[in-house]
């Protein structure tokens, strides 16, 4: 076994690479296709959800197979090899499998313990069955990773630790009412029809709004999961509309959860504004508190700068860095304008405050050293985190939309934080929010199930690689009996036939004999860490032809490949990059 896993997910890298790295189900097709034609890999596997990306393969090289697969995953993620490797991490062979069923079983999820990815996992492997990439290796270790999973949330309380990404969202939402509470009398606009969005949508009926409605590109989608809830005996009323009718649905609602697949914004801060205004009635807008005077008794305050009206700006930052603490003197809502933004292109600002004229600029050296510092940040860990400020309220008191984005790439604007009456919750919220989340006792016996199962899939998976030296053995060994017995009857051509089937059985008795001990004890061996050698001492300690080694391993792999075929789940679909991800 050479498994080989490369990836990034919530835990290695910012939300903001892994929005820009996530792949569509096109995307990773062409990444599987394109990671079995590269020659270290023999077989392959993409793991692809709102918080993870990682590529499985089975290779012949470990070195090569990282250059390779890296460059890859930053090919079709469209993110820079040179950006994305310090994000990537690698897992080789027994730390491989102990990260996939960790995975399985929602140690690594942003939500412990959430049963969500057991799902992806699922359709991980259906699409490489489907597209013939995933062999022996593969097959098993993802099969075995559902068994894995599928056994912690049976034998352990792991479920008590975690929840669905849908309900922890909600939750956020609820702020400290039960989402049930929270939830009840409200008119609810879910945006998609995949599995995140009608799990959304169930939990929503469930929790007792008064009114779910479901847009979708494909509208017979958004029929099929109205008619579904509404069938659900909650009560809730559930409709259909096209995508075109979401900013009208929009003013109706009071709170809208999206999670489609779309590569754009589904909804701007504009259409949220609108909404709301329509909503409250009064102006609404983006939020951006204005910088006071200079040696003003609120310059300490945090004020973000005025707005910055010269477009040349690259990225319209401006303002007396000097009079706002903490770095904090930029246009474009402050730090919220460079949340995500490189070190590169921040440097490109500072250059373009160095050569602004004098009539542009008060203090041009204070704020390119600010960009400067800013630059450094971002070098040293990967992204300038957006500050977010609470909801502001406008003067009912109360939220009027509320709104969960569980896209990747996000479908909602992250500006539509700073509107007044609005409250968002998105992935990278989440993650802040479930870093601070208590574990459950369970989890340790979970991390206990999965050490012992990562075991016994190594020892498995070592003695299969030797069952093919052991039948190339038995096989010469039957051929010897059989020239022999041909032999026996050319010198004793009048032998009875009663008597030479009695000599056979006795030479075939006494082979198996010998062989039986020796190849028992080389597959128990052969299972032990290390045991592989036991395969080359066999091969050369009975002169085996590595041809007839190698010819059954292919025979081997080739009734796997038919018997994957047969068993691959019927109508299985091209998973989309923004179906229940985990």
């Amino acid at each position: 076994m050479s498994l080989l896993v490369v990836g990034l997910s919530h835990r290695s890298a910012p939300v903001s690479v892994l929005e820009r790295a996530a792949l569509a189900a096109d995307a990773q097709a062409k990444l599987l296709q394109d990671a079995l034609a590269a020659e270290p890999a023999d077989e392959a596997a993409v793991l692809a959800t709102c918080n993870r990306i990682e590529l499985y393969a089975d290779v012949d090289k470990f070195h090569a197979g990282v250059a390779e697969l890296s460059t890859l995953l930053a090919q079709h993620s469209g993110v820079g090899l040179e950006e994305l490797t310090p994000y990537l991490y690698v897992h080789y062979e027994d730390r491989a499998v102990h990260h996939l069923f960790s995975v399985a079983c929602g140690l690594d999820s942003m939500v412990v313990g959430e049963g969500q990815i057991l799902g992806q996992i699922k359709d991980a492997l259906a699409r490489s069955q489907e597209l013939h990439t995933a062999g022996r290796l593969l097959n098993d270790l993802f099969q075995q990773a559902l068994r894995v999973g599928k056994r912690a949330h049976s034998e352990t309380g792991i479920d008590r630790a975690g929840q669905s990404l849908v309900t922890f969202g909600l939750e956020q939402l609820a702020g400290r009412e039960p989402v049930e509470t929270w939830a009840k009398g409200k008119r609810a606009l879910v945006i998609g029809a995949g599995s995140m969005s009608s799990l959304a949508a169930a939990t929503l009926a469930r929790a007792g709004v008064h009114e779910v409605v479901v847009a979708n590109r494909t509208l017979d989608r958004a029929h099929r999961l109205a008619e579904i809830l509404s069938e659900g005996g909650t009560g809730t009323i559930a409709r259909a509309v096209p995508m075109d009718e979401v900013t009208a649905e929009l003013t109706r609602a009071d709170v809208a959860v999206s999670c489609t697949g779309a590569t754009g914004l589904v909804l701007t801060a504009d259409a949220v504004a609108a909404a709301v205004e329509d909503r409250a009635g009064v102006p609404v807008a983006v939020g951006a508190p204005r910088v006071p005077p200079t040696g003003s008794s609120s310059a300490s305050a945090g004020y973000d700068a005025a707005p910055d009206t010269d477009e040349a700006c690259p990225l319209g930052l401006s303002g007396d860095g000097a009079a706002v603490p903490r770095g904090v003197g930029f246009s474009v809502m402050g730090e919220d304008a460079v949340a995500g933004m490189d070190a590169a292109t921040l440097e490109q600002h500072a250059a373009w405050v160095d050569n602004a004229p004098a009539a542009r600029r008060e203090d041009p050296q204070s704020e390119a050293d600010t960009i400067a510092a800013l630059a450094a940040a971002v070098a040293a860990g990967g992204r300038m985190p957006e500050r977010r400020r609470a909801p502001s309220i406008v003067e009912t008191g109360h939220v009027l939309l509320a709104l969960l984005d569980l896209a990747m790439p996000r479908d909602i604007d992250g500006a539509a934080h700073r509107i007044d009456g609005v409250r968002l919750v998105d992935i990278e919220s989440l993650a802040d929010a479930s870093a601070d989340a208590p574990m459950a006792d369970d989890v340790e016996k979970v991390r206990g199930l999965v050490s012992d199962e990562v075991a016994a899939f190594g020892a498995a998976q070592r003695a299969a690689h030797i069952t093919p030296t052991v039948v190339a053995l038995r096989t010469m060994a039957a051929d010897v009996v059989a020239n022999e017995i041909a032999r026996l009857d050319g010198r004793l051509p009048g032998l009875a036939e009663k008597e030479r089937a009695e000599i056979t059985q006795t030479v075939r008795r006494v082979v198996d004999k010998l062989l039986h001990a020796p190849t028992v004890r080389v597959k128990q061996l052969a299972g032990e860490p290390g045991g592989a050698g036991y395969a080359d001492a066999l091969r050369t300690l009975f002169d085996l032809d590595p041809q007839t080694v190698a010819a059954v391993s292919r025979a081997d792999k080739l009734n796997d490949s038919d018997s994957t075929d047969q068993n691959a789940p019927q109508n299985a679909q091209q998973t989309d990059p923004k179906r229940g991800r985990a």
